[in-house]
């Protein structure tokens, strides 16, 4: 179904080059992300007494092919052995495994390979940094389960464009990496738990041809939306119903985790990050503004439902440390049924009333919640 060559050369001859540097300088940048890389991890494990090891896998430096080719590995690992349990459903036919379904394949393989290349080609100029979850696997079996990965060119460019403390801004994106390492090895369930939700979430697709044109159709107007200004996006566009249940639960966490490192990388304070508070107001500038095309795109590829996400897993964070402090919060990782829903993220009073004995706060009945 995706030609993940295509994919990858697609992404790499679409991607722009990142700002210009001297090689010295290049260097530089390198070797003091490593150098803060785990010093960033011991104030992310001391702040949210998560049980996390010492001495972790140093960070990995990439540039922005790079990147495009670590997500081309994460995606096979993931996507290939799910497509192959899709086509077993198809059966014979145009779309299915028959002499015809294998031209049409070979073919639609390398348009979808070239649609991933672009998009992917698209975010490597935005991504910070990201907590690879999914690796091809270790033959050795020695190297780690996942990777953290920081995105050189995109921090410096970034720094550049927001004219901030150069060491303070990389300390503060490897805050939030490191929290999130901190989330998937310091919770032994929850990185299969978002695997079988992306696994039920994608077998839960409409493989009926009639079915698929619809949902042709409802993207095709949710690009006709987005360049309008609305809140179209293909996310939603796609979906079925059984895969919008799914996605809840799938976009639940990702809230959750998303605003716990967004919470730790300012909540660490100014101790560590001083400049911490000039950065956050800048880079919210930043991901609120850019051109009119770009924030089409956002719109369009679900980028700026991910921003609120932040917005919204750090307000539940923050609301209920604030309230009943961390070890409390910490009750959130004990297991998928601690898991906030989406009501209990928008007011986590749901939450604690539900999780937490005894109850500590009254909350609202859950439709007011929800409004």
């Amino acid at each position: 179904m995706i030609d993940w060559n295509v994919a990858v050369q697609t992404g790499t001859r679409l991607v722009r080059p990142g700002p210009q540097v001297e090689p010295a300088e290049a260097r530089d940048v390198v070797a003091q992300l490593r150098e803060l890389s785990p010093i960033a991890h011991g104030h992310v494990r001391d702040f949210t007494g998560l049980p996390i090891e010492d001495d972790p896998a140093p960070a990995t430096i990439v540039d922005r092919p790079g990147w495009i080719k670590a997500n081309v590995d994460g995606f096979r690992v993931v996507l290939e052995p799910l497509m192959e349990r899709m086509a077993e459903k198809r059966g014979p036919g145009l779309l299915g495994g028959g002499p015809g379904g294998t031209v049409v394949q070979a073919f639609g393989s390398r348009v979808t390979g070239m649609q991933v290349g672009a998009i992917l080609a698209y975010m490597a100029g935005r991504v910070l940094g990201q907590y690879e979850l999914f690796l091809p696997p270790d033959p050795s079996g020695a190297a780690p389960t996942g990777r953290l990965t920081l995105v050189a060119p995109n921090i410096v460019y970034v720094e550049q464009e927001l004219d901030v403390d150069k060491r303070d801004f990389r300390l503060w994106v490897c805050l939030h990496e490191e929290t999130h390492r901190a989330q998937f090895t310091g919770v032994p369930w929850l990185r299969a738990y978002v695997q079988d939700q992306m696994t039920e979430f994608l077998l839960a697709s409409d493989l009926d041809p009639g079915a698929m044109l619809d949902r042709l159709r409802d993207a095709a107007e949710a690009v006709a939306d987005a360049v309008r200004g609305g809140e179209g996006n293909l996310i939603d566009a796609i979906q079925t119903p059984g895969q919008r249940e799914i996605l809840d639960r799938l976009t639940a966490v990702m809230t959750l985790v998303e605003g716990h490192g967004d919470y730790v990388m300012d909540a660490v304070g100014p101790e560590v990050v001083p400049s911490v508070r000039q950065i956050r107001d800048r880079f919210q500038g930043r991901r609120e503004g850019g051109s009119r095309l770009d924030r089409t795109i956002r719109r369009l590829l679900g980028i700026d439902l991910k921003m609120k996400q932040y917005a919204e897993g750090s307000r539940f964070v923050r609301r209920v440390v604030t309230e009943v402090g961390m070890d409390q919060f910490n009750r959130v990782w004990e297991s998928p049924e601690t898991l906030p829903t989406h009501a209990e993220i928008k007011e986590p009073a749901l939450w604690m009333n539900r999780v937490l004995d005894p109850p500590v706060l009254d909350a609202p009945p859950p439709e007011a919640s929800e409004a």
